[in-house]
């Protein structure tokens, strides 16, 4: 049988059955073995040489049952966005193993991130089969969006870890790194307005990328933060405040008691960050745990204050409603109201950022409840979710694509859902609170299904 053909079982018993397989115990968190696996992501992973440099590629799809490589039809075979999670992931893994391995992959992807920036500073976003830049696609061009954010992030945060690994290879990428720092900044500079819009009855700030995108900006700011850390630039830390304070200017409160008492039958969104417009969307909303970061290296109370509320009023709605797609939000006097609810599909994209937020929470708080939370969050990944299906695999490092409804499953694995729970398992795998209650919940899960 394919290694990459994956065995199906019931809620929880993957990862009880990695247990039983390494000789521990279901009686006790504390004799489990890891549950980050790399194998699928170390699959998708790929060394290649392009003008006699050897880099680092992620392949984007992979298709069940087999898990064959897949092309993006019409973008490209590998991308910034998968390869800058990728290097941060890494980054983290490495922390924990040591392995000179990973020390080369995160070297090579980090080659490849240079390779494709762009003169403008920003980033190309896909590469095709024979390694050349797809410079047209619209989900390609160099320009002010996601995939050059996540190169910026990634690339800080390799900075801010050779520092201390290897000063030496610094200087392969520092230019990279500052000229992309130098154009965001001066974007930013051209861009930043007090300008708002007002989106059914909800006004936002209008000068964030995509004018409206609150998700993206959250991005920027962990970027920032990170490269602030390092190189203690002032231009830079004014940046963060801005970004933080149109994040903050995306957060909504509570219509709650108001709704109840008028016999509304639609919650409000509790102290939900926007992503975009009057929109939530489940996916990459990093608000709440940039505001964190930023709060904690700038020493602001305030970004963590609003982050915190998030965490502490929204997520646990979300996790109530075993977790939702989307859904808009509209002022109807003085009231909020929640428009057009989509549950799915749902995907890991979905999960990480909250795990990271909720930890970070309780590294700055060192309060346990938020460590329990990002391990109730985390169990989507092992069948506390809609389909009551086992999204992620420790036996084989594969993380299912998305849930499509409350019995089908999108079975494949490609770069993003692999890298998205690797991230949040390998930051819960570090937490000895989170790490305990995520394990306890699966054994109790499992206990009572006997």
């Amino acid at each position: 049988m394919n290694k990459y053909i994956i065995e199906i079982f019931s809620p929880v018993v993957l990862i009880l059955s990695f247990v039983l397989l390494n000789g521990a115990t279901v009686t006790s968190a504390q004799n489990v073995k890891s549950i980050v696996n790399t194998s699928h992501l170390d699959y998708l992973y790929k060394k290649i040489n392009v003008n006699g440099k050897d880099m680092g590629i992620i392949h984007i799809y992979a298709d069940y049952p087999d898990y064959k490589y897949v092309e993006a039809g019409g973008e490209g075979i590998a991308c910034v966005d998968d390869a800058a999670r990728a290097e941060v992931f890494y980054i983290k893994y490495y922390k924990m193993k040591k392995n000179p391995e990973v020390l080369d992959k995160i070297k090579n992807l980090n080659r490849f991130l240079t390779y494709m920036q762009a003169a403008n500073g920003f980033f190309y976003n896909f590469i095709w089969k024979d390694y050349t830049i797809d410079s047209t696609y619209r989900t390609s061009v160099a320009e002010p969006n996601w995939w050059s954010w996540r190169a910026v992030w990634a690339l800080a945060e390799a900075e801010k870890f050779f520092t201390k690994e290897d000063p030496g290879f610094i200087s392969e990428f520092k230019p990279n790194l500052d000229k992309a720092i130098k154009v965001t900044h001066q974007w930013l500079a051209e861009n930043y307005s007090n300008k708002k819009d007002n989106f059914k009855g909800i006004e936002i700030p209008a000068w964030l990328p995509g004018n409206y995108a609150a998700d993206q900006s959250a991005i920027m700011v962990k970027a920032f933060t990170v490269y602030y850390e390092t190189n203690k630039n002032k231009e830079i830390k004014n940046d963060i405040v801005k970004l933080c304070e149109g994040i903050i200017g995306m957060q909504l409160y509570s219509g709650h008691e108001n709704n109840e008492s008028n016999g509304q039958k639609k919650m409000p969104p509790y102290s939900v960050f926007l992503s975009w417009q009057n929109t939530w969307h489940e996916w990459g909303n990093s608000q709440a745990d940039a505001l964190l970061g930023a709060g904690r290296i700038l020493k602001n109370k305030k970004y963590i204050t609003h982050a915190l509320k998030e965490i502490e009023e929204f997520y646990p709605y979300l996790m109530k409603e075993n977790f939702l797609n989307d859904f808009t939000v509209i002022r109807n006097g003085n009231i909020l109201e929640m428009e057009d609810v989509n549950k799915f599909p749902q995907i890991a994209y979905g999960i990480r950022p909250m795990v990271f937020a909720s930890l970070k929470a309780y590294q700055i708080t060192r309060n346990k409840k938020y460590a329990v939370t990002a391990a109730k969050l985390a169990g989507w990944f092992f069948g506390k979710n809609p389909a009551n299906a086992n999204m992620y695999n420790p036996k084989t490092g594969v993380c299912f694509d998305g849930i499509l409804n409350e019995k089908e499953i999108n079975k494949n694995s490609g770069a993003e859902s692999t890298i998205e729970a690797l991230l949040s398992l390998v930051e819960i795998e570090q937490n000895a609170v989170a790490r305990k209650n995520l394990l306890e919940q699966c054994i109790q899960k499992k206990n009572n299904v006997n």
